[in-house]
């Protein structure tokens, strides 16, 4: 397949935009990491008149997809898991084109996962996760227990991108296969609701109590990205100083639900500030000092 693309992918190699070339061809007759597709071309070029452009092609009964995408979008895709497959293409896929060593690079960044990087990571996996679990227990009170039931899996999906971060990974597509090998006791969590015979209300009830336990004990490792950014002044911060911090841009709409959980754990504190109205205060916060 590879000489079938081999004009291609030359064509875009001499463009002087482009730092990488990497290819990754299917394994499985059923593969979610190349979209079902034969074969992946991921180009990566330093800046394009489209931060992604796609292109599909077929060839001797088999099907190529080619992706070409800037480094600054790729980036955020790293930092955000905006785009899940294309890191795995980076780091399951062999290098045919390498401009002075930028691919080999970015291979050895994803296979180090820097502690800067997995800060944020896990900041923004918490985010959902809580807000998830949140809503399950909401609708759960409600008696919506199907809608209650696919936010728990939602969470616990979140759960399972946090535990493999947390051990030094990136999530990949199959996540419940990294959970199973790196940790069992999270993996059992999941297996045991989807299999339970019990019925769906008493199921949720029991997993929003085992949730409530697991998220309370990785809160504060979790949401550190967010209280580093905190303890970075002395002063009490508004939602509104936070929610504008370029920091915590990544996790912005889960914002809200981490500092909510954060108070009622009292990670963070919060303090009354007088406004013109009286009776009426601004709420500032702060992380506490334990």
């Amino acid at each position: 397949m590879e000489t079938l693309l081999r004009p291609i992918y030359q064509e875009h190699a001499s463009n002087p935009a482009t730092l990488g070339i990497i290819i990754l061809e299917k394994v499985k007759p059923n593969s979610p990491i190349t979209d079902d597709f034969d074969v992946i071309l991921l180009i990566l070029v330093n800046e394009a008149e489209q931060p992604w452009k796609v292109k599909h092609y077929e060839f001797d009964d088999k099907t190529a997809a080619l992706h070409i995408v800037t480094t600054d979008l790729l980036r955020e895709w790293i930092d955000t898991s905006g785009y899940r497959r294309a890191i795995e293409w980076i780091i399951y896929g062999r290098k045919i084109f390498d401009r002075n060593g930028f691919i080999s690079d970015l291979k050895e960044e994803l296979r180090s996962f820097p502690p800067e990087n997995r800060e944020l990571r896990k900041v923004i996996e918490f985010g959902k996760l809580v807000k998830r679990y949140k809503e399950a227990k909401e609708l759960l009170e409600v008696g919506e227990y199907k809608e209650a039931n696919s936010k728990v899996l939602y969470s616990l999906h979140y759960l399972a991108r946090l535990t493999v971060i947390e051990q030094g990974f990136y999530p990949e597509v199959t996540v419940w296969s990294q959970v199973k090998q790196i940790d069992l006791e999270t993996y059992k969590l999941y297996e045991e609701f989807i299999e339970s015979s019990e019925p769906l209300e008493k199921r949720i009830q029991l997993m929003t109590i085992a949730m409530e336990f697991i998220i309370n004990k990785r809160a504060k490792v979790a949401a550190r990205h967010l209280l580093d950014v905190m303890r970075s002044k002395k002063e009490p911060w508004s939602f509104a100083e936070l929610k504008l911090h370029p920091m915590t841009v990544p996790y912005t709409l889960d914002l809200a639900a981490i500092v909510s959980y954060l108070v009622e754990k009292d990670i963070i504190l919060t303090v009354r500030e007088p406004t013109k109205g009286i009776g009426v205060y601004h709420r500032k916060y702060y992380v506490s000092n334990w």
